[in-house]
């Protein structure tokens, strides 16, 4: 796998405590919608336990000109240095990898389970699909504590309003302490909230990506709902 220099344009917050670093496109480079990068610092000013490399995933789909990648921005010393990095810093990318990649058959549909920061490759894969008018039907249920926290929301839902293929369901588990209005689902990701938006629950292929407990979750309703386990990818996000 080639190591590419990658250099940082520019960065922004994309919801509370979660940060979007976008970084130039090398030539050639080249990845498929919800592939995930190794990322190392260079002469970091500090280091800890964790070290200096952590895998994440490319938030930008690969039509866009950037390469993105979004995470929580939790106190460590790797976050600190990527918070405090100036546009025109370099870092490493060993890239790309993974296999969290929509799936070929456009007969099945894509459902997407996802919570916090995991919705990073389900962006890349969303915006790609519409980019390139797949045919899959795809639905993106998108859980959060308030609407503040959850990253890309908007950009998800305007997408859903452009393309009928694509459905798009948030939903805010702790709407009490938000000062945003919200007109979505509210509570954790259920059954009875699937079956509001699929028929037959057996018949999707399922993508479940985002913090470990509630990966768990979703695979343990899943697998009580009759879904075949073949039919459940799955994804974690920790410590992100």
């Amino acid at each position: 796998m080639p190591i590419y220099k990658v250099k940082l344009k520019y960065k922004r917050e994309i919801a509370d405590g979660t940060m979007a670093f976008h970084f130039e496109k090398p030539a050639g480079f080249a990845y498929k919608a919800g592939q995930s990068a190794d990322c190392t610092l260079i002469n970091s000013a500090e280091t800890d336990a964790e070290g200096n490399t952590r895998a994440l995933s490319l938030a930008s789909a690969p039509y866009e000109d950037d390469l993105m990648l979004a995470t929580r921005m939790r106190d460590t010393a790797f976050k600190r240095a990527l918070k405090t990095m100036e546009p025109g810093t370099e870092l490493t990318l060993d890239a790309p990898h993974g296999s969290f990649t929509l799936h070929n058959n456009v007969n099945i549909p894509a459902v997407f389970l996802t919570g916090g920061i995991g919705v990073t490759p389900v962006r890349s894969i969303v915006l790609q699909a519409i980019h390139d008018n797949v045919p899959h039907r795809i639905l993106v249920f998108y859980s959060n504590r308030r609407p503040e926290d959850a990253a890309f929301l908007d950009e998800l839902m305007k997408s859903h309003e452009t393309n009928p293929d694509y459905t798009f369901v948030g939903t805010m588990t702790q709407m009490e302490e938000s000062s945003r209005e919200w007109h979505g689902e509210t509570g954790f990701i259920s059954k009875a909230m699937l079956l509001k938006f699929i028929d037959d629950l057996a018949l999707p292929i399922y993508y479940l990506d985002g913090p470990p407990a509630m990966v768990n979750a979703m695979r343990k309703l899943l697998s009580e709902a009759g879904v075949d386990d073949d039919n459940i990818r799955t994804e974690e996000f920790s410590g992100y």
